[in-house]
């Protein structure tokens, strides 16, 4: 797919979970929906879903795939990584990548983009390919867009988790 084509592909998953969302507010339902859509919408994925700050760390939530670690610390792992830095994270081949944990051993490039509500952390979101370099920067931005529409669907508080 061209660099064109997929900034459309990812201008339409935009809207189209903006749709799927709307009238919702609950940061649970609205994650699980969004995983969902990822999953399916997404070529050549094995994982997509998202990790919430919960006393300090990450704790699995909502996802698509097989099952996944329950908690990972900030700091470790790409989604530590980027949770820990505040900075979204595109791994072309996760075993290159110091201290990368193997949830599924089939992965091999990750991305994984941090929530935020306002200044405080929430979460990241995180998505997985069997496949080498499967994500590039046009998937990045397409992803951290996708993010910024879950971020405002959210109302984050009602979810006491997220902290």
């Amino acid at each position: 797919m061209e660099n064109s084509e997929k900034k459309a592909f990812y201008e339409l998953l935009c809207r189209q979970a903006e749709q799927l969302l709307l009238g919702e507010r609950h940061p649970l339902a609205n994650l699980c929906n969004a995983a969902a859509l990822l999953y399916e919408a997404l070529p050549r994925v094995n994982w997509s879903g998202f990790y919430l700050m919960n006393r300090g760390e990450l704790l699995l939530g909502p996802f698509q795939g097989k099952p996944a670690c329950m908690h990972i610390a900030v700091g470790k792992g790409v989604c530590g990584t980027a949770a820990q830095l505040g900075k979204a994270q595109l791994v072309r081949d996760v075993h290159a990548f110091p201290g990368h944990i193997a949830c599924d051993s089939a992965s091999n490039s990750e991305v994984v983009i941090p929530l935020w509500d306002g200044p405080q952390l929430v979460g990241v979101l995180d998505i997985d390919s069997p496949e080498l370099s499967r994500f590039d920067e046009t998937d990045l931005e397409g992803l951290i867009a996708f993010a910024a529409v879950l971020q405002d669907c959210c109302d984050w508080e009602r979810a006491s988790y997220c902290r």
